[in-house]
C-alpha cells in the first residue's frame, strides 16, 4: 500500500494501467485508509479486465478551467458572473479533487461567506459554479441524493426611497466626484433602467428631440428594445450631461470611463476635481465607489437596484396602468411587477383613513361596556 498522510487525513496514491490514482480516504484512521485504498485498487482493475475507460481523478481547478474553456460564447456578463464566483471559490475548492467536494464542504463554505456578510443570494450564484461544474461531470446527483439544496432566498427584493431620501440622494450625488453619478442616478429614478442598461447605454439611443431613451441589450427579452419617455427633468438632465461631450459620436457611450485628478486653485481656495481622461468608447465599469460615499453623505441606506423599485413606486402611486408600466420596465409577468411594487407608508395610511371616514358617517352600534346583557324573561 502506498499510504501518505496530508495533515491529518490518509491519502493513497497508485497506478494501474497506466492511470494514476491519488486521492483522499477523509479518514485519519490508517486501517480505514488501507481498506479504502484496497476497494479503489479492485474497481480499477475491474474496469481494466473490462476494457472500459476509467475514470481519471481530476482537480476542481482543472475542471473550472476546462468549463470556462468549453464556454467561449457565454455573454460578458454571464462569464464576469461566473469568474467572480470563481474567485471566491478557490482558495476553499481549488486544491480538492472533484470526488472530494461533498455536501459537508459546501455547508462550511457558504457558513464562511455568511460570516463576512454574504447574503443567500450571492452565496447561490457561487455554488451554482460547483453546480454546473459537477453536473459536467456527472457528479453533482451525489450531492442531490444526499439532500443538498441551496440557500433560501429572501423574497424582498427591495425597497422604495422616500421622497426625502430621493431628494438627499441626489444632493449628494451632486457633489460627488465622478461628475456622471447624478445624472446615472437621475435617470434611474425617472425610467426605471437597471445599472447594466445604464452602463452600456450609447448616445445613439438617447433622442433628445422627442425625449425618449431606447434600451439596449437587457436582463430580460422584454426589456430589450423597450422605449422609455422621459420626464422633463430627465431630458433637462440628459441634455446638459450632452452638452459636457461637445465631439461625441452617436455609438459612443453616454457615461464613458473617465478618470479624475485634483487640482489646486491660483487663488488657494482649495482643489477642484478636474478630468483628464474619457474614453467614449469604453462604458464606466460603475460607480461603486462613488455610489458608496453618496449614500454615505446622504444618510441613506440602498441598493442601487433600489432607484429602479423607486421608480415603479411612483408610477404605482400615480396609477400608471399596469401595462404600461410593464412596458416600461422591461418585465413580462404581472407576477414579476407585484415584486416591485412599494406602496408608500403614506399611501397605505391615506387607504386605511377611508375606514375612519365611513365609522364617521355610520357610526358603529356600541354596547356600554360596563352595562350589564338583560336577563331573558322567566330565567332566574
Amino acid at each position: 500500500m502506498t499510504l501518505f498522510k496530508r495533515g491529518n487525513v490518509y491519502w493513497y496514491e497508485f497506478k494501474h494501467l497506466g492511470v494514476r490514482y491519488r486521492e483522499s480516504t477523509h479518514t485519519d484512521d490508517p486501517k480505514i485508509a488501507g481498506r479504502a485504498e484496497r476497494r479503489r485498487r479492485k474497481e480499477a482493475e475491474e474496469h481494466g479486465n473490462k476494457l472500459e475507460p476509467v475514470a481519471k481523478p481530476i482537480l476542481f481547478s482543472k475542471a473550472v478551467k476546462e468549463f470556462f474553456e468549453n464556454n467561449d460564447t457565454w455573454e460578458r456578463r454571464t462569464r464576469s458572473i461566473h469568474e467572480n464566483s470563481w474567485k471566491h471559490l478557490k482558495p476553499h475548492f481549488g486544491d480538492k479533487l472533484l470526488s472530494d467536494i461533498k455536501p459537508l464542504a459546501i455547508i462550511k463554505y457558504r457558513a464562511a461567506r455568511k460570516a463576512e456578510g454574504i447574503g443567500p443570494r450571492s452565496i447561490n450564484i457561487e455554488v451554482s459554479l460547483i453546480r454546473l461544474v459537477l453536473t459536467v461531470h456527472d457528479l453533482w446527483h451525489d450531492l442531490k441524493k444526499q439532500k443538498f439544496r441551496m440557500l433560501k432566498e429572501p423574497k424582498d427584493v427591495g425597497r422604495a426611497l422616500s421622497h426625502d431620501e430621493q431628494h438627499r440622494i441626489l444632493a449628494a450625488a451632486k457633489s460627488s466626484i465622478s461628475r456622471s453619478l447624478y445624472p446615472a442616478i437621475l435617470l434611474s429614478i425617472h425610467t426605471g433602467m437597471r445599472h447594466q442598461e445604464l452602463r452600456f447605454l450609447r448616445w445613439r439611443q438617447v433622442d433628445l428631440m422627442e425625449g425618449a431613451v431606447t434600451v439596449g441589450k437587457s436582463k430580460t427579452e422584454g426589456g430589450e428594445g423597450r422605449v422609455i419617455p422621459l420626464s422633463d427633468t430627465a431630458l433637462a438632465c440628459m441634455k446638459e450631461w450632452r452638452s459636457q461631450f461637445p465631439d461625441t459620436k452617436p455609438h459612443d457611450y453616454a457615461f464613458p470611463t473617465e478618470r479624475y485628478k485634483q487640482v489646486s486653485q491660483k487663488d488657494g481656495s482649495g482643489v477642484k476635481i478636474q478630468v483628464y481622461a474619457c474614453d467614449p468608447l469604453k462604458p464606466i465599469a460603475g460607480w461603486k465607489t462613488a455610489w458608496t460615499t453618496c449614500r454615505r453623505n446622504a444618510g441613506v441606506t440602498a441598493r442601487w437596484h433600489d432607484l429602479r423599485h423607486t421608480f415603479i413606486s411612483n408610477m404605482g402611486e400615480n396609477k400608471v396602468g399596469e401595462q404600461t408600466l410593464m412596458g416600461m420596465t422591461g418585465h413580462l409577468s404581472r407576477k414579476m411587477l407585484e415584486l416591485y411594487s412599494h406602496p408608500r407608508l403614506e399611501a397605505k395610511r391615506e387607504a386605511v383613513r377611508t375606514l375612519d371616514r365611513l365609522a364617521e358617517s355610520q357610526p358603529y352600534p356600541q354596547n356600554d361596556p360596563q352595562q350589564s346583557a338583560p336577563t331573558p324573561t322567566g330565567i332566574m
